[in-house]
């Protein structure tokens, strides 16, 4: 597949029916589009079947919650339809976006009450995230914006309006030469990456943020069971800026980017070790199984 995303052939699910891929549209006066009013879930399959689908799926549902509106479609139902849309792509191993956001209706200001709840699930290949960094290490900026309080945004849930400032970070890194960004939160912590969470290594033992107030990963929480089921430290603490000097590794997780490796963040610089090969081509099997 290739092209445009609003320019190809295959089907997208909305709303309880499968639609042709070019006429899975919405309306101008969309409250999501004007008011961020969305929620969304990144999910792979691998030869056919959806890694950890029914927690993505519950994760969404939960993520809806949070930001006030209700999905009016089961786990079930949900899985059904990723289940039909994969089935139509045709693909074996394929990325699979589920969406729910409060539609156009009477209301079209901040309030969206009276609005409907629309859902959508598309498919489509997506190679790596990062290219050949899963080969080299990936290099990232280090961004000026930071991941907010969870006084000010439900930071648990994965909503698009919490991806605005990851947007900016990553065409500011990106203009500088680099794959991604890394983000501090409010207080100065090293949080995560625009788009995946963050581990790294010193003297055998992992050291990742505390999610307190980001994401708390689908992939973070497969790898920091991974680790564990090694024997392996894990400490999941808060990271102050000037500890990197001290990290032999690092690493990045996430749907999309999978497991990849961590070559260099500003200044700082870091191997592709052993354990952050080990976890990587680990995870590709376990998705596999």
């Amino acid at each position: 597949m290739a092209g445009g995303y609003d320019d190809r052939d295959g089907f997208i699910w909305m709303d309880g029916e499968m639609v042709p891929w070019r006429e899975a549209n919405v309306h101008i006066l969309t409250h999501a589009m004007h008011y961020a009013s969305s929620v969304f879930e990144g999910e792979r399959a691998y030869n056919g079947k959806i890694f950890k689908s029914r927690e993505h799926s519950e994760r969404l549902k939960r993520s809806a919650e949070m930001i006030d509106f209700v999905i009016p479609y089961s786990v079930d139902e949900l899985e059904a339809a990723k289940a039909e849309v994969l089935k139509a792509s045709g693909l074996q191993d394929a990325y699979v976006r589920a969406i729910a956001w409060r539609g156009a209706g009477e209301d079209m200001g901040v309030a969206s009450a009276k609005n409907p709840v629309r859902v959508a699930i598309a498919a489509w290949e997506w190679g790596a995230y990062y290219g050949d960094a899963k080969m080299k290490g990936a290099k990232l900026d280090i961004s000026k914006w930071k991941r907010p309080s969870p006084e000010t945004i439900p930071s648990h849930a994965k909503a698009a309006g919490l991806y605005m400032i990851c947007t900016m970070s990553k065409h500011a890194a990106e203009a500088n030469g680099c794959s991604d960004a890394m983000m501090y939160d409010y207080r100065g912590y090293v949080a995560e990456a625009t788009g995946a969470n963050i581990f790294f290594v010193k003297d055998g033992e992992v050291h990742t943020p505390l999610p307190d107030c980001f994401l708390n990963g689908i992939t973070r929480q497969t790898v920091v069971g991974m680790l564990k089921d090694r024997g392996i430290t894990v400490h999941e603490r808060h990271i102050m800026p000037e500890e990197l000097d001290g990290f032999e590794q690092c690493w990045l997780t996430g749907t999309a980017a999978e497991v990849t490796p961590v070559g260099q963040i500003g200044d700082y610089t870091f191997e592709v070790g052993e354990l952050t090969r080990d976890i990587a081509e680990s995870y590709e099997k376990l998705v596999r199984e």
